[in-house]
């Protein structure tokens, strides 16, 4: 017999936001390699949708089948939001981030290392992501810049949110391998100034600037 196993949603409180569950690590460990596989195999269905020239027909019966699949998959899910779940040990996770989620298809998935100077990311962008001919689109850019530039005012010990944005596009963002890198300028109390960077194999294709703020109450650099 195939032992099925469901995420458990009993011990959630409150919907999206920031919500505590009662799940083990090893638990959300092994959920999260088990959405990240379908996840994976969508984000190949959508790359294979844009790029596909099979005929009519064909494409009928494909909707037809993941009609199928995606009711499926509405048996059992969240009521709202995904929000951000953490447990008793400060594991969190974060499925549905457009960047980075596990369980979002959309998202590239962008991979953050954290460094001695700030923090950085590869990256490949397909299709799903073009803007101009061959070119990421400079919204996907600036999404991209933000999240990591909030990686490196974060410096994975507190919470910081966007205040400012400011994008320096200096030729366009070819589809493929990218490198993003972060790191803060400086701090005053509860503002982190942060830059940002899109890199492909010929150097520097966008540049950005931006001020994270701390919330109220949240400790700052200077103690206040």
């Amino acid at each position: 017999m195939t032992s099925r196993r469901s995420f458990p949603e009993e011990s959630a409180v409150g919907v999206g936001g920031f919500v505590r569950e009662n799940t083990p690590t090893a638990e959300v460990d092994r959920r999260e390699a088990v959405m990240a596989s379908l996840t994976g195999t969508v984000r190949e269905l959508i790359d294979a949708t844009i790029r596909t020239t099979v005929h009519d027909d064909e494409v009928h019966r494909i909707r037809d089948d993941l009609a199928a699949l995606v009711a499926r998959l509405r048996t059992a899910q969240l009521p709202g939001p995904a929000g951000i779940r953490y447990n008793g040990e400060l594991r969190s996770w974060n499925w549905g981030n457009a960047v980075m989620g596990a369980a979002n298809a959309i998202a590239p998935p962008l991979r953050v290392v954290h460094d001695s100077s700030g923090c950085h990311a590869d990256v490949v962008l397909g299709a799903a992501y073009e803007g101009p001919p061959g070119l990421v689109h400079g919204g996907v850019s600036a999404m991209l810049l933000d999240h990591i530039m909030g990686e490196a005012a974060s410096a994975m010990r507190r919470t910081a949110f966007t205040g400012t944005l400011t994008m320096r596009y200096r030729r366009g963002t070819p589809l493929g391998p990218l490198r993003l890198e972060a790191g803060i300028v400086r701090e005053e109390g509860r503002k982190v100034f942060v830059a940002g960077s899109i890199s492909d194999a010929r150097g520097v294709t966008v540049e950005a600037d931006g001020v994270f703020i701390q919330p109220v109450g949240a400790p700052t650099a200077d103690g206040r």
